[in-house]
């Protein structure tokens, strides 16, 4: 009986240890994926960052436009 239970103890420790290195590598993998969606976030934030500065400028810009062509519409007479 005393035999059995260190087999049936070891064949325990063995299942667990071989479920904690499958495990180990499920962790990787979503770490793998979890790094790439970081820098997915940075590239996008940058762009996003890009982009807004170009709006701004836009912005302006149109806004400069615009007055030009209601000075113009106030000089004008027919």
């Amino acid at each position: 009986m005393n035999k059995f239970a260190v087999v049936l103890g070891a064949a325990a420790l063995g299942a667990t240890l071989l479920s904690g290195c499958a495990n180990n590598a499920g962790m990787d993998q979503l770490n793998a994926k979890v790094d790439a969606i970081a820098a997915d976030v940075d590239a996008l934030k940058t762009q996003q960052s890009k982009l807004a500065n170009d709006v701004a400028f836009v912005k302006s810009d149109a806004a400069r436009a615009n007055e030009r062509l209601d000075n113009l519409a106030r000089r004008y007479k027919k």
